[in-house]
């Protein structure tokens, strides 16, 4: 009965303002938490680039395995903070939809009609092709294509990702930048030599530290992955 009567009753106009203002404050949510999440990642990979480059200062018979892990950790540092700029980027088009639609609804109230948005259609056809945003972009286009507020469905074919492009052209600078970065206030000064440990002990030590990064580093790249996916 409810589909039947659809057909032959116009929406209400504060009912579909209220709802596409739900889809995109749930948007921004989800964005805020994907941020935090990322930002978490960051902290966890600059604490790992500086384990890692104790180690190898601390044995030189595992020094050449200890730095290929500072760039390796460096490497995920590029990767988190990239994604971490395009989740600003997507949080910053998705306030400005939102402020988008609520001035075409006002001028629906004063005016009586609602004029199509290419600058709204714009937006909202860069934040579906998003994997952290596809499923309720999508929702919102449907409602916005009802308000009349874009005229055509979105393009939801993905484009080849941009952060991937030229990747391993620019990673190298960025990783030598990122580790000048992060290690330039963590050389310690000269101290009096410490007693050596044992060489049973250290090597058990060195062994179990590099579990502990590997595992670390691991699920920082299922997390990221996660995000990208």
């Amino acid at each position: 009965m409810e589909t039947f009567k659809s057909l032959f009753v116009k929406p209400d106009p504060q009912q579909q303002m209220r709802k596409c203002n739900a889809l995109l404050r749930a948007n921004v949510r989800k964005l805020d938490r994907d941020i935090a999440q990322v930002k978490q990642v960051e902290i966890k990979t600059k604490n790992l680039i500086v384990q890692a480059d104790k180690r190898a200062q601390r044995d030189p018979t595992r020094a050449k395995q200890a730095q290929k892990e500072v760039r390796d950790f460096a490497r995920e540092l590029v990767r988190a903070r990239k994604t971490s700029a395009r989740l600003v980027t997507s949080k910053a088009q998705l306030n400005s939809v939102q402020m988008q639609v609520n001035e075409a609804f006002a001028v629906r109230k004063i005016e009586g009609s609602i004029r199509a948005s290419v600058g709204i259609m714009k937006d909202v056809n860069t934040l579906i092709r998003l994997p952290e945003l596809s499923g309720t972009m999508r929702e919102l286009s449907v409602e916005l294509m009802k308000a009349g507020i874009i005229e055509e469905m979105i393009d939801e074919s993905l484009p080849e990702d941009m952060d991937m492009l030229g990747e391993d052209e620019e990673a190298e600078g960025e990783i030598e930048k990122i580790l000048g970065e992060v290690l330039k206030d963590k050389k310690e000064p000269s101290l009096p030599a410490a007693p050596i440990p044992e060489p049973e002990k250290l090597a058990a030590e060195e062994e179990e530290d590099e579990e502990d990064a590997e595992a670390m580093m691991d699920q920082m790249r299922n997390r990221l992955d996660a995000l990208r996916s």
